[in-house]
Order: structure tokens, then C-alpha cells, then sequence
């Protein structure tokens, strides 16, 4: 009787063990969910789409000493180089479908370039954008325009800041500028001649509305014609702020800190504060391309610097 029940114990405990074993061999699936989120700005439903992330060296890149960089980073659970999110956000007025930059496509190796993919996850195809407003010719925002020279929103028209055009599109320019530089204006040619050659590409030559409910407002710095784009629907308001900030956990508390990818580093600074001054006085939601997905929030004042409150988490109802 003693060696049944030591045999039938472990029996079980053997079969326990075995399927705690078999559980545990599972493999690990380690791809991401869609990068799509959904909020309800007034009647306009917006769809903030990531691209991906790139790895940064913020401590070589923001011009301030690198070990307080990194120091900051760390006290935020953070780390250079650094996980950077590059965002782009769709607007369904109801009447048009409007997409506010569109990511790296293949300019930055492949860990960006998943726009479309989370485009269509999020239930759109690229064939339904109407417009494409850039916030400014950089190769992680313009990137995703076309695929092998070919324009992936065939039905879409582009538009961006007239200056950046002028300068990011100049062969000119392009010659004079240093060795390092010159990948920038070949990003932008190659994404952004196709709708030119196409009859799709028109300029944004000043502030004001481009289609009901959504408003351009320039504010170079980051680049020449770097602008951003005003949704308002119901009373309520979102400013996508392109490139004004880079990294949360340094800029908000230090938004003097500039970065190597301005072309004018006291504008930059000059428009950062412009914005979030504003942002803060009024208490408008606020969209960053680099800030951590999905880039929503609120920009409050705290005496110098600014404290910056994510969304909270909502789902469509």
C-alpha cells in the first residue's frame, strides 16, 4: 500500500513537472502589436501610426555634456544610445483622410519603415490618403513617400513648408553643402521629386488653413521651413509639433538644450518655447513626432521648464 501511493505521488509530481516544462518551452513570439493608437479629437477621429524606433546617441547629439545627458537619461530609466519613436499621425476629418508625415521608409535601416504596415493594421490602405502635410524634409519623415522610387500614396497630394522645399530640393545647395550633410538633401529628393514630377507636390507658403479643420503654422528652426499642423474639431485643439522636442526627459526641463539636427539652433529654441508656452497657457493637446508613442499629451509650466503629461489610455467606444 506505502509503495503505491510513493509511486502514484510521484507520478504526479512528475507529470506537474513535465507540464510546467512543456509550458515553459513555448517560444518567445518577440515581434511587437500594431503601432496604432485612436483618439477623438472634437468629430475628427486621429490615428497616431508609429514607424518604429531608431537607437540615438542623445549624448552626442544634444548639445549639452554628455555626461549630464546621460545622467538625466538614467534617472528616467533611460539610456544611450537612446530608443527614439518616430511617429507620424492620420487625420479622418470625415471628409478627407490626412496624414501628418510618413516616416522613414527605407532611409534609416530596419527598424523604421513600418508606417504602412501599421497603416493598414489600423484599417486604412495608402491609396486612401488624401493629403500629406510634412512638418519638414527630413529623411525619417519624408522616407516613407515612396518605395523603390515609386510613390506609395498615388492619390495623395504632398505639401510642406515653401523654405524647406526651396532648400531641401536645391541641387545647389546640395553641392555646396558638406560631405555629411549631403544624405539629407538626397533623402529628400528621392522622396519628395516623384509627387513634384507627379503634379502632386504644392508648397505651403503661409499660415493658415489647408483643408477644414486642420491649419499650417510655421515655426522654423529645426529646419528652414519646418511648420506645424492645427487640428480643431468641437472646441477642442492638437498641435503637431513635428521635431520641436526630441527627447522628453531632457528638453522639458531643459528646453534651451538644442540638437545637432537643427539648422538654427537659436530658432529652434525660440520656437520650442514659442509652443510650449502656448501649450501650457491654453491646455491643448499636443502631438510629437519623437516623443515616446503615441507622442499625445499636455504641456504644463513649472517656472522654467515644463512638465509634460502623457495621455491617459482611452478606448474607442
Amino acid at each position: 500500500m506505502k509503495k503505491n501511493l510513493h509511486t502514484t505521488l510521484f507520478a504526479a509530481v512528475a507529470a506537474t513537472l513535465l507540464a510546467g516544462a512543456a509550458q515553459a518551452a513555448a517560444p518567445m513570439v518577440k515581434t511587437p502589436a500594431p503601432g496604432f493608437y485612436r483618439i477623438m479629437v472634437g468629430e475628427f477621429e486621429v490615428t497616431p501610426i508609429n514607424d518604429g524606433t531608431v537607437d540615438l546617441p542623445m549624448d552626442q547629439l544634444l548639445h549639452q555634456k554628455a555626461e549630464l545627458t546621460r545622467g538625466t537619461l538614467e534617472k528616467n530609466f533611460m539610456k544611450a544610445p537612446t530608443e527614439t519613436s518616430d511617429n507620424a499621425y492620420l487625420i479622418n476629418t470625415g471628409s478627407k483622410l490626412v496624414l501628418v508625415d510618413s516616416g522613414a521608409g527605407a532611409l534609416f535601416g530596419p527598424t523604421l519603415g513600418k508606417f504602412v504596415n501599421n497603416l493598414k493594421a489600423a484599417g486604412y490602405q495608402p491609396e486612401q490618403i488624401d493629403e500629406i502635410y510634412i512638418t519638414h524634409m527630413h529623411g525619417d519623415h519624408v522616407g516613407g513617400l515612396v518605395k523603390d522610387g515609386k510613390r506609395v500614396f498615388p492619390n495623395a497630394v504632398v505639401r510642406a513648408g515653401k523654405a524647406d522645399a526651396d532648400y531641401w530640393l536645391s541641387q545647389a545647395n546640395m553641392d555646396k553643402a558638406p560631405k555629411e550633410k549631403k544624405d539629407f538633401f538626397k533623402g529628400a529628393m528621392t522622396s519628395i521629386n516623384p509627387y513634384v514630377q507627379a503634379g502632386k507636390f504644392k508648397a505651403i507658403d503661409a499660415a493658415g488653413p489647408l483643408v477644414p479643420g486642420v491649419s499650417a503654422l510655421p515655426e522654423p528652426g529645426h529646419t528652414p521651413g519646418h511648420t506645424t499642423y492645427v487640428v480643431e474639431s468641437g472646441g477642442q485643439k492638437l498641435v503637431l509639433i513635428g521635431d520641436l522636442i526630441h527627447v522628453s526627459a531632457v528638453q522639458f526641463d531643459n528646453p534651451q538644450v538644442t540638437i545637432g539636427f537643427d539648422s538654427d539652433e537659436k530658432s529652434a529654441y525660440a520656437a520650442r518655447k514659442k509652443v510650449f508656452d502656448d501649450a501650457a497657457k491654453n491646455g491643448y493637446l499636443v502631438g510629437g513626432a519623437h516623443l515616446q508613442f503615441p507622442g499625445l499629451g499636455h504641456i504644463t509650466a513649472q517656472g522654467k521648464a515644463y512638465r509634460w503629461i502623457p495621455v491617459n489610455y482611452t478606448q474607442m467606444r
